[in-house]
């Protein structure tokens, strides 16, 4: 099938945005499992069952979010709608891929706040976070079979994890210097990362069919609410400072959720959002949901809000202080689309940007083998603390303090993960019942 162009009376009238806003709806709603997952579904959907898109102009897209910050499914998703119906096709797909996921994960929020304590579900949970730590130790695995093509790119990776375990180096650092790296190696020095050296000559730039006004509409929504909160209830408010976060994180997270996720832990633990431990449960909610996983962090903007939530009820702050966070996680995405977008082919040509793309994979490889030592450490310990020798700090458990039944937990999601070959909801659900059926039987 040709290619399709990115305007509604271009697109083929066969598909009206009406069956495009049905599917788009369906995906966001069936979209479990993760990014792959949820790319796999829309290939399906997409290319081999209706035939909107060829597998060259799918491919591309795909080629074309990896490169982005955010989350690149719902990024893909977007990219496909405006393709087929131009900025109003991109504006659903990318909402209705998010909306299902993140009223899931609000009524989560609220039901996980207002059940704390409760030994029921405390054992519900201690079974999602051993799940969890199984599932980001695969997600350590997958990534670093896709990423360790050269030696190179295990240095950067290696020193990426020592960086980030052992020194105060902030995680946006590790991210832009990785991937200047790979920019400036990549033009003399393309075998580093896998690649030939040979450039296919840029394709020209597509039309952009109102992209760009409205890239420029979607930089202005993506600060209102955050400037209103300030206006409103001071600069020094939760909420503003929520806004500020999550925003700064949208710009850095290159590599998926579980990227950003050890930076964001240490953040939310210093400012007395979150506990480690809590984190972990997040990701467990974030995972049982549809849509992406980056919607753990809502969950922290939720608890932000919720502890400190003057001058409004606790569960009015918590709720605000969540719809704030997805907002400004997910609204740079379509800034990011309807910008690149018209020139897409253009971009993924470019070597010198796989180049820092590859360096940038190969760090998140060490950056999340950083978070699934501090979750270790946090999920089966009772107690840890931090061993220092001169500039090196690491995360030290209590030895005594091992949590047999959250090893045991975290043994069985392994099984089910690596030798099953299970998918995570299904791993979480089992981790879930589990830890229940070990809280009843003490």
């Amino acid at each position: 099938m040709p290619d399709l162009l990115p305007s509604g009376a271009d697109a083929p009238p066969a598909i009206s945005l009406g069956q495009a806003s049905r599917l788009w709806l369906k995906v966001g709603l069936l979209s479990f499992g993760g990014a792959a997952g949820q790319i796999a579904l829309m290939h399906r959907f997409v290319v081999d069952e209706r035939r909107w898109l060829d597998e060259r102009a799918f491919l591309n897209a795909l080629n074309f979010v990896t490169l982005l910050p955010g989350p690149e499914a719902q990024q893909l998703a977007t990219y496909m709608g405006w393709r087929l119906h131009g900025v109003r096709g991109g504006l659903v797909a990318g909402l209705f891929f998010v909306l299902p996921g993140a009223l899931v994960m609000l009524a989560l929020s609220l039901f996980y706040a207002a059940g704390r304590g409760s030994p029921l579900v405390e054992g519900i949970f201690l079974g999602i976070k051993a799940a969890v730590l199984a599932i980001i130790v695969e997600a350590v695995q997958r990534i670093a079979r896709r990423a360790m093509k050269t030696r190179v790119l295990v240095t950067i990776a290696a020193l990426a994890f020592a960086a980030l375990l052992a020194l105060p180096v902030p995680f946006p650092l590790v991210v832009v210097a990785a991937g200047l790296f790979g920019l400036a190696a990549s033009r003399e020095h393309p075998g580093w990362f896998g690649f030939t050296g040979d450039e296919a000559p840029a394709p020209p730039a597509r039309p952009a069919g109102g992209a760009f006004a409205a890239a420029g509409a979607a930089l202005i929504l993506w600060w209102l609410p955050v400037g209103a909160a300030a206006l409103a209830l001071g600069s020094g408010h939760i909420l503003v400072e929520i806004g500020l976060l999550f925003s700064k994180l949208a710009v850095v997270t290159f590599g998926g959720a579980y990227a950003v996720l050890a930076y964001l832990t240490d953040v939310a633990v210093q400012r007395a959002w979150v506990t480690p431990g809590e984190m972990v449960d997040g990701l467990g909610l974030a995972e049982t949901t549809p849509g992406p996983t980056i919607l753990v962090n809502q969950f922290v903007g939720f608890l932000a809000a919720f502890r400190a939530p003057a001058p409004f009820p606790p569960y009015v702050a918590a709720t605000l202080g969540a719809l704030i966070t997805v907002w400004v996680t997910f609204a740079p995405s379509f800034l990011w689309i309807f910008v690149g977008g018209p020139y897409l082919e253009r971009i993924v040509a470019n070597r010198r940007l796989a180049g820092a793309l590859a360096a940038v994979t190969a760090a998140v490889v060490g950056v999340i083998a950083t978070l699934a030592v501090r979750f270790a450490v946090s999920v089966l310990f009772a107690s840890s603390g931090t061993a220092r020798l001169g500039p090196v700090s690491l995360p030290w458990p209590d030895w005594t303090s091992l949590r047999w039944d959250a090893a045991l937990l975290a043994a069985l999601a392994a099984v089910i993960l690596f030798r099953l070959h299970w998918g995570v909801v299904r791993a979480v659900a089992i981790g879930a019942a589990a830890g229940l059926a070990l809280t009843l039987a003490r």
